[in-house]
């Protein structure tokens, strides 16, 4: 098998599945209880967050352990509606972010808020003369994801994170596809809120953090015990927080490592598809991105069928967001940065871990260009 759809997720390390593994059998207290093991426990959690916190250079009370990106994102974005809707009602954020944003965003939408969603250039770069533009008396809050999920394109999010703290607005980024993959540094860039999903970089799936700049006002998600400093009750998942934090110390580490070996590869495989297949298009910016990943559109291809047949040769890669592979209708990504129907509709998705070698990726290479031969000969 030749795995290449890591923006999906990502295989777990095998040190977090013997880390996890204890947690899950053998100290399986509650991290609430009085007594000594429950202390124990507690300890722990406090331990990773401070692993958590350091690699984006937080402070461990500013984490909160949640179930994941669609959790953190969901709550900040409802938290800004409950908490701020005395000073407005006008929310900012961009059309190419993950659903996990601009469903929340419909939702409050109908709840009568008025939302900005703001255009991208034909790389996917949010351009920060146009949030200026966007912003109003009335705005609460601002949005925009640090790395896109679908065509890879980092955002200048300190930026966009100055012209928020310019204009006393709340800042939040999803940096679900960028924790442990690219630097981040909260104590040097403008974030109020950040989002993370351990599943991404070597974690279990399930569990993940929501970064909190303290003093910025959050209201509970939910209500009960006191855990989370009491804005997210119920008892914590040990085993799945203890899996992140040994994922995250592992990918923190080898960081630039990783993420040298991936560019290597992803531009390698960039360079032969662009070069040696007439008709394909590079979605996204050709610098600015994440390491292992690139989208390409091959004119007059449906990818849906490309993919179909690669899974024959056991390569497996997408179309888009995992999210939405069910939705046959083109990708918004593609559609905001200028792309056609067609040309959207003929995008393949590749990323790429530090697990893939050369070889897997050269015989990628020799079955995409087979097969986009074979699928342009039939139409």
């Amino acid at each position: 098998m030749i795995y290449l759809d890591h923006a999906a997720t990502t295989a777990v390390y095998p040190e977090v599945i013997r880390e996890m593994t204890p947690y899950l059998h053998d100290y399986y207290y509650n991290p609430s209880s009085s007594y000594k093991e429950g202390r124990l426990l507690h300890k722990k959690l406090d331990q990773i967050r401070t692993v958590l916190a350091g690699g984006i250079h937080a402070k461990p009370q500013e984490i909160i352990f949640t179930s994941g990106g669609t959790e953190s994102d969901n709550w900040v974005l409802v938290n800004a509606a409950r908490s701020l809707c005395g000073k407005g009602r006008h929310i900012i954020t961009s059309a190419i972010e993950h659903h996990a944003i601009l469903h929340t965003c419909h939702f409050l939408e109908n709840c009568g808020f008025d939302l900005t969603y703001l255009p991208v250039n034909r790389e996917g770069f949010v351009a920060p003369a146009v949030l200026e533009k966007a912003i109003r008396p009335d705005t609460i809050l601002i949005s925009v994801m640090y790395a896109n999920n679908e065509i890879g394109t980092l955002q200048p999010i300190r930026e966009l994170g100055q012209i928020a703290q310019k204009n006393s607005i709340l800042f939040h980024t999803d940096a679900v596809q960028a924790y442990a993959h690219v630097p981040i540094d909260v104590s040097s860039t403008p974030i109020d809120f950040l989002s993370v999903s351990a599943h991404k970089f070597g974690g279990p799936k399930g569990v993940g953090f929501l970064y909190a700049k303290e003093g910025t006002p959050l209201s509970p998600l939910l209500y009960g015990g006191a855990q989370e400093q009491g804005r997210r009750a119920g008892t914590e998942n040990v085993a799945g927080i203890v899996g992140m934090g040994c994922a995250a110390q592992l990918s923190l580490e080898h960081m630039t490592e990783y993420a040298g070996q991936e560019s290597s590869l992803r531009d390698h495989l960039m360079h032969r598809i662009l070069s040696e297949i007439p008709m394909t298009r590079l979605n996204g910016s050709s610098q600015k991105r994440l390491p292992g990943n690139l989208n390409v559109s091959f004119y007059g291809i449906d990818s849906a069928t490309l993919i179909a047949m690669l899974e024959t040769k056991d390569i497996y890669v997408s179309g888009g967001s995992a999210c939405s592979s069910a939705d046959q209708a083109p990708s918004h990504v593609l559609h905001s940065i200028g792309l056609s129907d067609e040309m959207a509709l003929g995008a393949l998705r590749i990323t790429i871990g530090h697990e893939n070698t050369m070889e897997e990726i050269n015989e990628t290479f020799e079955n995409i260009r087979s097969f986009v031969q074979k699928l342009r000969q039939i139409s």
